[in-house]
């Protein structure tokens, strides 16, 4: 515990929630006795928190359905009111005062209002104040979606250089297959390589008041190990689980930080703004990329999908469909679409605007 300083803390709605759909006051009680516990011992804590939309829906006495956008974020406005309300009571019986963030990927994407929303949560930290930080589910439509609350805890983890990223959910950790359909399923106690057997092994979706699942648990664990920062998946039902894992103990998964952190810039690559779309790479383009730290040239492009313009963020895939890398482009997907798979000399006949540039430069490249 000594060496963990600064801790940002996920809570998911399925964890959060109770058997009835609603929010389970008691056990959020826990959760916030732990944070005090920690402030105690000098650590400062960043608390994510999903379940506006769950509680908006139990308050209203309403069901919905996923692409029932409009009934989704009425329920997440009046969920928010009675998530922070209950928040508000729990931190202020504990003596700890806390601070509302909201975010969306609008939000993060421009570089400035990045850089804008990292101030405020360090100024925060700095009075003493713990952030609660949750997506704003009232405006946020797909577009700008983080998508779950998984890639926003490993988003603002990135933003205040945590040393540890503590995500509460409904399942042991990570298995090394799916424990719901194979008996001989292990808990992995430790991670230290991302393997695609691993990433097949995270699964789909969640349950069905969240919208995240092991594999998107898995994708945080990508950037965030990338970035030098521990990540602990575990049940966040085990008493004292948050504490425990600030400790050191094995209380789940434990994905290792490399020794090596991204750069602030890159991490705002990594995670800050929503794909604007995808480029498919051969295979001598995955290995001078993974291996060689070169920069993508359109003669290693296999297909293109998705309208971008120069200057968007756009993932990078393999033949087999696996995320190999994520950066800021230097050609829109049209042009690109006209000269992939081409070398430079030919490019420069019919489309001599492009002659000589790189896809994306390595210095706009994170690898995962």
């Amino acid at each position: 515990m000594a060496e963990v300083k600064r801790i940002v803390i996920k809570v998911g709605s399925s964890t959060l929630t109770s058997l009835e759909g609603g929010l389970d006051r008691a056990y959020a009680q826990t959760l916030v006795e732990q944070v005090a516990e920690l402030r105690t011992r000098d650590i400062q804590v960043v608390f994510v928190t999903s379940g506006a939309v769950a509680a908006g829906l139990d308050a209203l006495g309403v069901s919905a359905q996923r692409d029932d956008m409009p009934l989704l974020q009425a329920a997440a406005a009046v969920g928010q009111v009675q998530l922070v309300g209950m928040y508000a009571a729990l931190f202020a019986s504990m003596d700890v005062p806390i601070g509302q963030v909201l975010l969306t990927r609008n939000d993060t994407a421009d570089r400035q209002a990045y850089l804008h929303a990292r101030d405020t949560l360090e100024r925060l930290l700095s009075l003493g104040v713990v952030p609660v930080v949750n997506e704003n589910d009232t405006v946020a439509v797909d577009e700008i979606k983080f998508g779950d609350n998984d890639t926003l805890a490993a988003l603002v983890a990135t933003m205040v250089k945590a040393d540890l990223v503590v995500l509460l959910t409904d399942i042991d950790g990570l298995y090394s297959s799916d424990p719901r359909t194979d008996r001989e399923a292990e808990l992995l106690e430790h991670v230290d390589e991302l393997t695609e057997q691993l990433m097949a092994a995270a699964g789909g979706t969640g349950s069905a008041v969240g919208s995240g699942g092991m594999a998107t648990k898995v994708e945080a664990a990508k950037v965030l190990m990338r970035a030098g920062i521990p990540l602990v998946i575990c049940d966040g039902r085990r008493p004292e689980v948050v504490v425990r894992a600030a400790r050191g103990e094995a209380v789940g998964t434990t994905f290792a930080g490399g020794a090596v952190g991204l750069s602030a810039r890159k991490r705002w690559i990594a995670l800050g703004g929503r794909p604007a779309g995808e480029v498919l790479v051969d295979d001598g383009a995955r290995e001078a990329l993974c291996t060689r730290g070169k920069s993508l040239l359109p003669a290693g492009v296999v297909e293109v999908s998705g309208t971008f313009s120069a200057g968007d963020a756009i993932v990078l895939k393999d033949r087999a469909g696996t995320v190999i890398a994520r950066g800021l482009t230097a050609i829109s997907s049209a042009d690109l679409d006209r000269v992939k798979g081409m070398k430079s000399g030919d490019i420069a006949e019919i489309a001599p605007g492009v002659a000589g540039k790189e896809v994306i430069h390595r210095d706009h490249l994170v690898i995962l």
